[in-house]
């Protein structure tokens, strides 16, 4: 494993792989930014690194679009894994692998230090503007410019016991203030609740431009009162960096680009949205959100803003979230003693598509028919945070590659019986923007689930089951090897 401690190392990393584009010429912050991004992920491009902004020149600050967008075909998952510490090649099985064995271990906390490259410049009271930094108007029809994108919200419970790290929007709402989507559910919403309950602001820093790993923490799923920082030590076997905060009594990550400090207003609020979200439509109208009023601002000389364009698949609200959750749901479908060979989330489904892969012996382990495992697998999936956002699971039988999106429809269309392959989880606790939800089950936070079935061990006996016609079932190996030996003699 080997663990990039900053941002500028991860960039460094990449740039060595050629999944790095620096863009010297002059772009504007409005728009143009986030339209080379979003290009950039269509595309599969390496990621923007943005140097000359107007309005921003000699600032030294820059821009990095699309730090988890996914890579060129032979290191698709390039971004992904080099930020959780595996090689750039690294595929799909081996990522959930990494994740699932670091869960299975017990959190390493962070280590304090004494001096930090995110207090190179600081600003307090007064001297606060967050209009010096770059911050891209994203899309044409954002409410407001969003420089929280990729970062972490850092906050803890009154009584000391537990720290969350999060990713939640966060838009530009004055030079000291931002407006913050903070979903009730969500562990950043329980703990504000705890605030809010006292009649206090909830102190918070957001950290920007962290270290790689931790913005996967911040998306994992990981029980109510479990620290996300610990288990990126348990990931890479030794704690992260901290420094105190300036203004709140929080620890922010040491090698930070930036670090925005203050409190989320007990009551008072600010109008917020709309924004491109993960589903991949713009996300409602503006509403009034909570307000964070900021006390401090430190940052390192240069610093580097990560932005992630949303929208529709592939993008980081897909590679982080769609990684993470899918890992958590694997350890959590294991716990449960199923023979879950894998678990992976559909990015181009806009993470609506968790594909769960079963041994093919599955059958003959539990001696329950495909509904009855389709029942058992969607009791585990939807009980907990991990399911909240999943609205739709594929089960399919390991001779699947899960992480192919070709397979997965194939396996989907060909094996799901369309009057009987369906079982229905109704009035469940969901995520509120796919755009299919109704005015009530976007509210409530409630609506129906569903798991379909795409098993075949039920069906076939062992000798009769049909065997996929590809490349490798299809031929003799003799055969198979002569062609691939020969393919450019064929003209190819």
């Amino acid at each position: 494993m080997k663990h990039l401690r900053s941002l500028r190392e991860f960039i460094d990393e990449l740039a060595s792989i050629g999944e790095v584009q620096p863009i010297d010429a002059e772009v504007d912050w409005r728009l143009e930014i986030g339209a080379i991004i979003r290009r950039s992920y269509d595309l599969t491009a390496p990621a923007p690194l943005f140097g000359n902004i107007r309005g921003y020149r000699g600032s030294g600050f820059r821009v990095f679009g699309a730090p988890g967008g996914l890579s060129a075909p032979e290191h698709r998952l390039a971004r992904i894994a080099l930020a959780l510490g595996l090689p750039a090649t690294a595929n799909g099985q081996d990522i959930m692998e990494t994740i699932v064995a670091a869960r299975e271990r017990p959190g390493i906390a962070p280590v304090m230090v004494e001096k930090a490259p995110c207090k190179e410049n600081i600003r307090r009271g007064a001297d606060v503007d967050l209009e010096i930094f770059p911050t891209p108007l994203i899309h044409g029809n954002d409410g407001g410019r969003y420089i929280q994108t990729y970062g972490m919200n850092i906050a803890r419970t009154p009584d000391g016991s537990w720290t969350n790290w999060s990713v939640n929007r966060m838009m530009i709402a004055g030079k000291d203030r931002l407006a913050c989507l903070i979903p009730g559910p969500q562990h950043l919403g329980i703990i504000r609740s705890q605030w809010s309950k006292l009649g206090r602001p909830m102190p918070i820093a957001l950290a920007l431009g962290v270290e790689p790993a931790l913005p996967y923490a911040g998306a994992m799923p990981l029980p109510e009162g479990v620290d996300e920082s610990h288990f990126v030590g348990a990931l890479f076997g030794e704690g992260i960096e901290v420094v105190p905060a300036e203004t709140v009594d929080l620890l922010v990550p040491a090698t930070a680009e930036i670090v925005i400090e203050g409190h989320i207003a007990y009551e008072e609020t600010a109008m917020e949205g709309p924004m491109n979200e993960y589903p991949g439509y713009n996300a409602f109208d503006a509403s009034p959100k909570p307000l964070f009023q900021v006390s401090a601002i430190t940052y390192r000389d240069g610093a580097i803003l990560p932005v992630v364009a949303a929208g529709p698949p592939v993008e980081e609200d897909h590679t982080g979230t769609g990684t993470m959750h899918a890992a958590e749901i694997l350890y959590q479908l294991r716990k449960a003693g199923l023979p879950v060979a894998s678990a992976w989330f559909s990015y181009e489904s806009a993470i609506h598509w968790l594909i769960v892969a079963v041994r093919q012996d599955w059958h003959a382990t539990l001696g329950v028919h495909a509904g009855e495992l389709a029942r058992m697998v969607g009791d585990v999936v939807f009980a907990g945070k991990a399911g909240f956002g999943v609205p739709k699971v594929l089960l399919v039988e390991d001779d699947i590659d899960i992480t192919d999106v070709n397979e997965v429809v194939w396996a989907f269309a060909t094996r799901t019986h369309p009057e009987h392959g369906e079982v229905h989880f109704p009035d469940k606790p969901t995520a509120a923007l796919s755009v299919y939800l109704d005015a009530t089950e976007q509210h409530t936070y409630r609506a129906g689930k569903v798991v379909y079935s795409c098993l075949l061990a039920d069906r076939f006996d062992g000798d009769r089951r049909p065997v996929k016609g590809s490349f490798e079932n299809g031929w003799p190996a003799d055969v198979r090897d002569r062609v691939l030996a020969n393919w450019t003699a064929y003209g190819y």
